[in-house]
């Protein structure tokens, strides 16, 4: 396999992420758009190297667990967008951001299904 979706893949997930946790740690007007246009093209990154890593690695095979990642992953990327319109739950948000993640890594990690 050509580590080309798993590196591309990777970047867009740690993009999306410091994005949201930048949207969580200061939600401004001035940085929004910015926050914004990166952590959703870096989420349809995420999303396009996610798939096309799949069809390398398992010939198009869909299990459970990577339908578990990709809404967890969507979720972070969600969350990123909703902080700016909640801004009263930015907390709440960046806990749920950390679980998800958490999440996340134990189904690439442990693959249960």
């Amino acid at each position: 396999m050509h580590p080309f979706f798993l590196i591309l893949h990777t970047f867009a997930v740690l993009v999306l992420t410091s994005q949201a946790f930048t949207a969580f740690s200061k939600p401004e007007a001035t940085i929004r758009k910015r926050t914004l246009i990166l952590s959703g093209s870096a989420g349809l990154v995420m999303l396009l190297s996610g798939f096309g890593m799949a069809h390398q690695l398992y010939q198009g095979h869909v299990f459970g667990w990577m339908i578990v990642k990709l809404f967890c992953l969507i979720g972070v990327a969600a969350l990123a967008g909703q902080v700016y319109r909640r801004t009263h739950l930015r907390a709440l948000f960046a806990v749920a951001a950390l679980a998800l993640l958490l999440l996340a890594l134990t189904m690439v990690y442990t693959k249960p299904f």
